[in-house]
């Protein structure tokens, strides 16, 4: 075990909370309008922007970078050694969402009460930084660094991971390291990842566009037409929130991520359709995502109750829109470590198939499992409880999807602490600076005790 270190985190806080807003700042969604492979502006021009400054900032505090020459991803690197720890970020976030719902703008952060408000503070700006503040810290104390550490910065992250599938095609991967992008103490098991599309019959009396990001429960679903006041008693008699202005019916529900759709999320687009259905509707997909999903999140009619050690399947109706020529669902659903994907697939091909729909997958990831003894393991959990005194908390499993499964080796190692609210893709996401020094902290433990790891 290496000696314990001085570090002087305290001093960093100013700017670390300038670095934050500094990214934050960049509205870094991806932008199909501005995305251009020939411009080498793949996700469009705000998170290029996004990831330039971010190299900059890597720059100015002594590391060594390199911007991939197509857009894809960037990367920081500063010690030395033949063996590398890999810290993975992203710098892309998730759209906003009603900004009515913002109690101030997303992209203006702004401090209140001791938190940082803005898009992108908890997930994963404020805590990719934290880390990299870390590793500052240590190189200010004196420690000598005996293996590399390379900042990996995704720009994909919460759509296809195209940028680290890039990163993989292309360049050397660590031996070992962490992704700040979930909880501590840290995540030894992650479900599967599946985001698909169903698709069907358009419908000329019918007209919907709900929903946005399939990692986000939606918490808002509007129709505008004919059935409004059918549709109005129907909701008032099933006790769901709604308003009624002229002709406009909108639902609403509780945003959260989709890995925590079950548990945190009131979806309502199940809650429209829902209520549709009672109305008469009989439009295949509404009636699909009103029988078969409804307002349980586990999807128990389609799957069984399906959970293991990494928890309970979750399946999220992110999307629903439907016109005269088409309709579409977009769904999410992350599927416990044991659930074979043939039984997935056998089990939602043979209920969809009933009303008449087409199932097309658009991206897979598979699941991770790092045994609780692994070296790695053992490692992040000593350098987590020496700082935080939780000797009593045991590595977690979790729905949420991380790059950690993209390399060996590698977990979800924080940010948020426990008992701590998880806020990203939600509004008014924040984090807590208090909480993001103390994790400083942490990673620096962690990365001074990896040093010290054969890997």
């Amino acid at each position: 075990m290496k000696a314990k270190i001085a570090l002087n985190i305290d001093g960093m806080r100013d700017d670390y909370i300038e670095a934050v807003k500094r990214l934050v700042t960049i509205p870094s969604v991806y932008d199909e309008a501005t995305s251009s492979e020939q411009d080498r502006v793949p996700f469009g021009q705000p998170i290029d922007d996004c990831l330039t400054q971010t190299l900059a900032l890597c720059q100015e505090m002594g590391f060594s970078v390199y911007k991939d020459p197509e857009g894809y991803y960037g990367y920081a690197d500063i010690g030395q050694g033949e063996q590398m720890i890999g810290v993975l970020g992203h710098l892309d976030v998730v759209p906003t969402g009603e900004l009515s719902a913002w109690d101030s703008l997303p992209f203006e952060p702004e401090i209140r009460d001791g938190r940082l408000y803005g898009r992108g503070t908890q997930d994963d700006k404020g805590p990719t930084l934290a880390a990299l503040f870390a590793v500052k810290a240590l190189l200010q104390s004196g420690v000598v660094l005996t293996k590399r550490i390379r900042f990996i910065f995704g720009t994909d992250e919460e759509t296809l991971w195209r940028c680290i599938e890039r990163y993989l095609e292309k360049e050397e991967i660590p031996q070992c390291g962490f992704t700040p992008d979930a909880s501590f103490p840290l995540i030894h098991a992650e479900k599967m990842l599946i985001q698909s599309w169903l698709h069907g019959d358009g419908d000329s009396s019918l007209f919907l566009e709900c929903g946005g990001a399939l990692n986000a429960v939606p918490e808002l679903a509007r129709y505008q037409g004919l059935l409004s006041d059918s549709l109005v008693s129907a909701l008032d008699e099933l006790g769901f929130d709604f308003s009624c202005e002229d002709d406009e019916v909108t639902v609403f529900g509780k945003a959260a991520h989709s890995a925590s759709a079950d548990t945190k999320g009131v979806n309502a687009i199940a809650r429209l359709c829902i209520a549709l259905k009672k109305i008469g509707v009989t439009h295949p997909l509404v009636v699909f995502i009103a029988e078969q999903v409804g307002q349980d999140a586990n999807a128990t009619n389609i799957f069984g109750d399906i959970e293991d050690v990494s928890g309970r399947l979750t399946f999220n109706v992110a999307q629903l829109d439907i016109s005269k020529e088409h309709s579409k669902s977009g769904i999410d659903i992350r599927v416990p470590v044991t659930f074979s994907k043939e039984d997935f697939d056998n089990d939602i091909l043979a209920v969809v198939e009933q009303y008449g729909l087409h199932y097309e997958e658009f991206d897979v990831l598979p699941s991770l499992y790092m045994p609780k003894d692994s070296p790695i393991i053992q490692t992040l959990m000593r350098a987590y409880q020496e700082i935080s005194g939780d000797v009593d908390s045991k590595p977690m499993t979790s729905g949420g999807a991380t790059y950690a499964r993209a390399m060996p080796n590698c977990v979800a190692f924080g940010a948020i602490f426990p008992g701590r609210d998880k806020v990203e893709h939600m509004p008014n996401e924040y984090l807590i600076i208090d909480d993001m020094l103390k994790a400083m902290n942490v990673y620096a433990n962690a990365i001074h005790q990896l040093q010290g790891v054969e890997l």
